[in-house]
């Protein structure tokens, strides 16, 4: 039997299936100095993104010498030290392949609420004004959508935005020109150039600096999109704000903040802001499918 430690929560369908298997799961979040001593009675701990698992606390749990996996219930692993965790004898693991699907529709219903005045029509209609006139917006068939990384939540993206007629460029870290013929493949400065929305897929940067900072954003087609649904701290956000406010960038679509929950009242106060508490996996299918890649996980432990 093991003892599961859910920080985050989990589907309830995963839970019975573990409690089935004869393991026990207790649901419960822990501040970091709590979370250093509980560790120590847990032989898994499955987290979404807001338990960090820093070195500190993997420290603490080698010394107690139970636990024997972390798990990310999601596909990024930004918030846990991997590295270190495997060097003192513990395995990381995550559910690639759950979430794909749910991001990939946030980040077209981004894509669509912007070019269309959704969100902030809702504003200001609820605020008295029928603003018919001014909410002129654009289609996205025939528009270019530029991807920066091209895994799975990318490919995924891909396809959906083909079907609304979209044109699809793309950029990786491989520089695999010829394995996706159906996309256009472009280096990164050359896609931002062309695009007409620019969609964020890429990890963090190892060195913690944005990827999107003001060069690369200077670098974008005027009148462009920008959307980040994959990491807090990968676009510069005072850098993305001047773009907007400049006219730059027509505007952007965020999940993810450098700071969370964020505190940059500006940027969420914005009308060509279109924003979401980072709810990029948060269906219920999407759920579903992770706590079933999760006990997958744990069988194989």
């Amino acid at each position: 039997m093991l003892k599961i430690l859910a920080t985050d929560g989990i589907d309830k369908s995963a839970v019975k299936e573990l409690e089935a298997l004869g393991h026990e799961v207790h649901e419960q979040f822990y501040e970091p100095e709590e979370l250093k001593e509980a560790l120590k009675n847990y032989d898994v701990v499955v987290v979404r993104s807001a338990t960090k698992i820093r070195e500190p606390i993997i420290d603490a749990a080698a010394e107690g010498g139970k636990l024997k996996m972390i798990i990310r219930a999601g596909v990024g692993v930004d918030n846990i030290d991997v590295k270190y965790a495997e060097g003192k004898g513990i395995k990381v693991r995550n559910t690639p392949n759950s979430s794909s699907a749910s991001v990939a529709e946030l980040v077209l219903a981004h894509m669509l609420a912007l070019s269309r005045f959704v969100g902030i029509s809702n504003v200001t209609m609820r605020n008295g004004e029928w603003n018919k006139k001014k909410y002129k917006g654009i289609e996205l068939a025939g528009k270019t959508l530029g991807l920066v990384g091209f895994g799975r939540i990318s490919r995924e993206l891909a396809q959906k935005a083909s079907a609304l007629g979209m044109k699809i460029a793309y950029t990786n870290r491989s520089g695999a020109k010829d394995e996706y013929p159906e996309f256009t493949f472009m280096e990164l400065d050359e896609l931002l150039k062309n695009s007409d929305f620019v969609s964020i897929h890429t990890p963090a940067m190892k060195d913690g600096k944005a990827l999107m900072d003001s060069e690369k954003i200077s670098l974008m087609k005027d009148g462009s999109y920008l959307i980040n649904c994959a990491r807090g701290g990968v676009v510069d956000e005072a850098a993305l704000l001047d773009a907007i406010k400049s006219g730059k960038l027509a505007g952007a679509g965020i999940d993810v903040f450098q700071e969370e929950p964020t505190k940059n009242k500006e940027l969420l106060d914005h009308p060509n802001v279109s924003v979401t508490p980072h709810i990029g996996g948060s269906t219920n299918e999407a759920q579903m499918r992770i706590g079933e890649e999760v006990v997958e996980v744990i069988k194989s432990l």
